[in-house]
């Protein structure tokens, strides 16, 4: 099982506050759950049970939108949580589903453990609510971007973002994804995706690789979508 108290992931919540009593207790109720690449551990439209933690390993949380259409809306990585909106409020389904990119581990607590948690442990509460308007504050930024921004300042957007949330070893991403899941995060079709990409790696601005994606000039891409952005890539 996934021990908390040994976990290295500084960013996650439960580890952050896992020296206080309330939390120690909490923490015997929790199952470790062991993902293999391309696997789905959470399907939309099922009940909301609880919430994942990931451990290790980089997932993508997808939502079906108009014509079954399917949407990437986040990605996560080590110590982010995944099923959160679902996790508390009136919710019954989980309104996205989840895959791991690359064999995972997870760890799952129950929504109602979590509950009588935040009940009992006010700054692990707190640092929820700041969480949750962060969320909130990307997501609306997320939803102006996509409405403002042409179909190639979209896919700069996600190559950007992919760099920042991953990172990269050797000029190259640290996460494999295809070109539909760059085209499902940007909002438009692999076709275009393959375009831009040919277009960018012309003019020196990333490294391809097989499926593979890098940057090699990455000031000249924030500077590309810059007049809709607030040093977010900094």
């Amino acid at each position: 099982m996934a021990d908390c108290t040994q976990c290295k992931n500084l960013n996650c919540l439960i580890k952050i506050h896992s020296l206080d009593k309330n939390v120690k207790d909490f923490l015997e109720n929790k199952y470790t759950i062991k993902c293999k690449k391309s696997q789905q551990f959470i399907m939309e439209g099922t009940p909301v049970h609880g919430l994942f933690f990931t451990y290790k390993g980089k997932i993508k949380v997808v939502k079906t939108g108009a014509n079954q259409r399917e949407q990437i809306v986040r990605f996560a990585k080590d110590g982010d949580i995944i099923g959160h909106r679902g996790g508390f409020g009136s919710a019954k389904y989980y309104s996205i589903s989840a895959q791991a990119l690359e064999d995972s581990i997870l760890c799952y607590f129950s929504k109602d453990d979590l509950k009588q948690l935040l009940l009992k442990t006010p700054k692990l509460t707190f640092d929820f609510m700041l969480f949750y308007a962060d969320e909130l504050n990307e997501s609306e930024t997320r939803v102006r971007k996509l409405a403002q921004m042409s179909v190639k300042e979209r896919v700069i957007d996600t190559l950007l973002l992919i760099d920042k949330k991953f990172g990269s070893t050797d000029g190259l991403f640290n996460v494999s994804l295809t070109r539909k899941d760059y085209a499902e995060y940007s909002g438009t079709t692999e076709e275009q995706v393959i375009r831009i990409f040919s277009t960018l790696k012309k003019q020196g601005l990333i490294n391809a690789k097989g499926r593979k994606i890098g940057l090699k000039n990455s000031e000249a891409l924030k500077e590309e979508i810059s007049k809709h952005t607030l040093d977010i890539y900094n």
